[in-house]
């Protein structure tokens, strides 16, 4: 082979691996690439999943009898938050809440859900946890079909908030085993 020729055919081997790495690399990287982006929107999907909400009814007054829990004045709007992986706030019509309670698999109808009631008397806080079930709303007044799980009802009470624990989660802080926590925390916020 004559020595122009064997430079050309060394030039035109040494392009040829050279584009052949270049596309080797490109594939992987493409490959690798698509890999990470599945795991990432795998992720991301987890965590849309995730995301768990607690809700919170507020009313200007309680009244309770036998295993029944009535909210009067009961606000508009139920809101609801998340905190973790995202935190998320928003509310919805308390009319709407209370038609969606027995949707889906897991609703609170398949898993009723605990609660604290918190009412604001004129020098404390008491703080009743309760399971809930069967709400239904008449006008400004909700009632619940209530088990009292620790403290105790009183028959009447002043301004309330309920704290609905997120569905099937019973170990969020606001939930039974929570509210000790929560209750120190509240009593410090309102002397």
């Amino acid at each position: 082979m004559n020595p122009l020729t064997k430079r050309v055919f060394i030039k035109y081997a040494a392009l040829t691996g050279l584009v052949a790495i270049t596309s080797i690399s490109s594939v992987m990287a493409v490959a690798l690439l698509s890999d990470t982006t599945v795991a990432e929107s795998e992720q991301a999907q987890s965590k849309a999943k995730s995301v768990q909400y607690l809700f919170v009814q507020t009313a200007h007054a309680i009244t309770s009898k036998d295993n029944q829990l009535t909210l009067h004045g009961i606000g508009p709007a139920t809101l609801f938050f998340s905190d973790r992986p995202e935190r998320i706030t928003g509310h919805v019509d308390t009319e709407g809440w209370v038609k969606s309670w027995s949707v889906g698999k897991d609703s609170f109808a398949a898993n009723p859900p605990n609660a604290t009631i918190s009412i604001l008397g004129n020098d404390s806080v008491d703080d009743v946890v309760v399971e809930l079930t069967n709400p239904q709303l008449v006008g400004s007044k909700l009632t619940y079909t209530v088990k009292v799980l620790e403290g105790n009802l009183p028959a009447s009470g002043g301004i309330a908030s309920l704290f609905i624990d997120i569905i099937g989660m019973p170990m969020t802080p606001l939930s039974y085993r929570g509210v000790e926590r929560r209750a120190v925390y509240r009593r410090a916020v309102w002397r």
